[in-house]
């Protein structure tokens, strides 16, 4: 067997600092082995220790400069539970408003179009795979009343950087989507109104701002229609080529987690009172989110619960550049708030994130040890069970759509219909009519399917944003205009959760505090997980969707520049910002791939 080796660093249009090690054999052109890791660390739990908790809404935002606002969220969450204190119904709509637009409906464009997108461009495709190519100019777009390219071929030149149409139009309506949410937050990427218990938005003049939200996503909800039209396309017209339907998969039953998103005014609120009480009805609250919370396991819903889910984290680092803290420390805890044990008692409890410190160690590179400065992230069910997990787009509408919703009766299919929107001048007028949109949920996740789900996402997005739109006209006038309740940082050792979704997937911040001031606090990133390194129970997304790769370029081996290697990776949308950059080990030669 004649194998290749293909090592590309870094891995470019992505946030932050990722590498790929391929392994490949030359006759299958599918790898043998694999490594993609994370060349950075992030000391954000280190700082944190000793701080008010209030602080960490603030300070974990700078995490990302793309998605501050999830990392925000998801502190703002985990302290509202540690203080037992929730906003008033208008402070949730307000979160939630502002949420779908800085991050999301912000966001998802920008990974699909401008950063993804050149993957699928005429000057990618015509260049390494010029078969591919001929077939675009012939195939005639089946949406193309719709988003008015004719052929493939003229969606494929959409998508070239600077020039193409896709491109220049996502700049633009991702600064609209930024700034409806900029009227709620103050600025992007860190919102300055962001506080335990509601937001400190000014809403001396209510009116002013939800027309100026209304005006926006009038407009984002003809783009959204585009967007799905165009992807949809896109997508069809690959799958119907051979070798690419299959594409980055990576597990064939599916192991998901989505911690769901945008909360239910009233419910939320609701929630008000003692630590204890808050995590007791948690479950309840997260239930009626938009967008839903559940794990799949090998192919299996196996649950709904917030709690559930947090009981269920597990995190070791025995392949990442960190050092082992079981046994060095006390435990903060055994068991949530219930009683219910962590890991369910089937792992040492010191590898739940609640007990988990942070101390790097550095060490040389080690194909067969350490190698990764991200953390193993698994799930642990409650028959012992443990499975490296996906999370992102495809991972929140799986989950969504196997459970009664806004968007489906739980069978497995998604449907919005998105209402007549005017003002976007530069779209096809059929996007501006009232149409209803439809994703099926696919069997197993692949590079494909991952970039649908999330174009589909964007629709789901602008779908909460309308409703938490109207729950605030009505709030506002019903007279119902306060939003935040005060907080006490309780005396007493608490310990909060904080779940969300970013673009890219779920989010999870945890925080042990006594007095006010942060005894511990561990963060997971969506690509926290996706990118954990290889372990006894198997290898995270990110490598399984490389291993299940096929080379497709049509040229020989001493050409290759892995295409469809970071396909797959960029179809998360990695993230691993935020860090101090450190290179381990002997000096090589890297071939850093940048497509024009």
């Amino acid at each position: 067997m004649s194998v290749k080796e293909l090592f590309i660093d870094p891995i470019t249009r992505i946030e932050g600092h990722l590498a790929l090690r391929a392994l490949v054999d030359v006759n299958t052109r599918k790898p043998t082995d694999v490594w993609v890791f994370a060349t950075m660390f992030r000391g954000f739990e280190v700082f944190l220790r000793g701080r008010p908790p209030e602080d960490a809404i603030h300070i974990t935002s700078r995490i990302c400069g793309v998605c501050g606002a999830s990392h925000a969220n998801a502190a703002m969450h985990a302290v509202d539970m540690a203080y037992g204190v929730a906003p008033e119904p208008l402070g949730v709509t307000l979160r939630n408003m502002a949420f779908a637009m800085t991050d999301h409906i912000y966001d998802h464009p920008l990974i699909l179009n401008m950063l993804g997108g050149p993957d699928y461009s005429e000057a990618v495709v015509k260049k390494l795979t010029p078969k591919v190519w001929a077939d675009a100019q012939r195939v005639d777009a089946p949406r193309r009343d719709i988003h008015g390219f004719a052929k493939i071929a003229d969606i494929m030149k959409a998508l070239n950087p600077i020039e193409g149409k896709l491109w220049q139009l996502t700049v633009k309506y991702q600064r609209i989507a930024r700034e409806a949410g900029v009227l709620i937050y103050g600025r992007h990427s860190h919102p300055s109104t962001i506080i335990p218990g509601g937001i400190s938005t000014d809403l001396s003049n209510a009116e002013h701002l939800l027309v100026g939200y209304t005006y926006r996503l009038v407009k984002l909800t003809a783009w959204a229609k585009f967007l799905y039209a165009v992807w949809q396309d896109l997508v069809w017209f690959y799958e119907e080529h051979e070798n690419y339907r299959d594409q980055g998969t990576t597990y064939r039953k599916h192991n998901m987690v989505s911690s769901g998103i945008f909360d239910d005014p009233e419910e939320y609120s609701a929630l008000d009172g003692s630590p204890e009480d808050f995590y007791k009805n948690v479950d309840r609250a997260a239930a009626k989110r938009v967008v839903k919370p559940g794990a799949f396991v090998n192919g299996e819903l196996v649950t709904r619960s917030y709690k559930e889910i947090n009981v269920s984290i597990m995190e070791y680092v025995g392949a990442s550049f960190y050092e082992d803290w079981a046994g060095k420390f006390p435990l903060y805890t055994e068991s949530d708030s219930e009683g219910s044990k962590l890991l369910w008692g089937r792992q040492d409890p010191a590898y739940h994130p609640w007990n988990k410190v942070t101390i790097p160690k550095l060490s040389a590179k080690d194909w067969n040890g350490k190698y990764n400065w991200a953390a193993t992230v698994r799930f642990v069910w409650k028959d012992g069970t443990v499975v490296p997990f996906e999370v992102g787009p495809i991972a929140r509408l799986v989950v969504t759509a196997y459970q009664p919703s806004d968007f489906g009766a739980g069978n497995g299919v998604l449907r919005v219909t998105l209402p007549r929107s005017g003002g976007a001048e530069d779209l096809p007028p059929a996007v501006t009519e009232e149409m209803t949109l439809e994703w099926k949920a696919p069997a197993y996740s692949t590079t494909l399917q991952r970039v649908l789900a999330r174009a589909f996402n964007v629709a789901i997005d602008v779908a909460a944003a309308w409703k938490n739109l109207r729950a605030a006209i009505e709030l506002v006038r019903a007279g119902r205009t306060k939003t935040s309740r005060p907080w006490n940082p309780p005396a007493r050792r608490t310990f909060g959760v904080g779940f969300t979704e970013a673009p890219r997937g779920t989010v999870r911040h945890w925080v042990v505090q006594e007095g006010g001031r942060i005894v511990n606090y561990q963060i997971h990133a969506p690509t926290t997980g996706n990118v954990s390194p290889k372990d006894r129970w198997g290898m995270s997304p990110f490598e399984q969707s490389v291993a299940n790769s096929v080379i497709t370029e049509e040229t020989g081996p001493e050409h290759w520049e892995g295409l469809d290697f970071v396909r797959a990776i960029r179809s998360f949308d990695p993230c691993l910002a935020c860090a101090v950059h450190i290179e381990i080990g002997d000096m090589k030669t890297v071939k850093k791939l940048i497509y024009r």
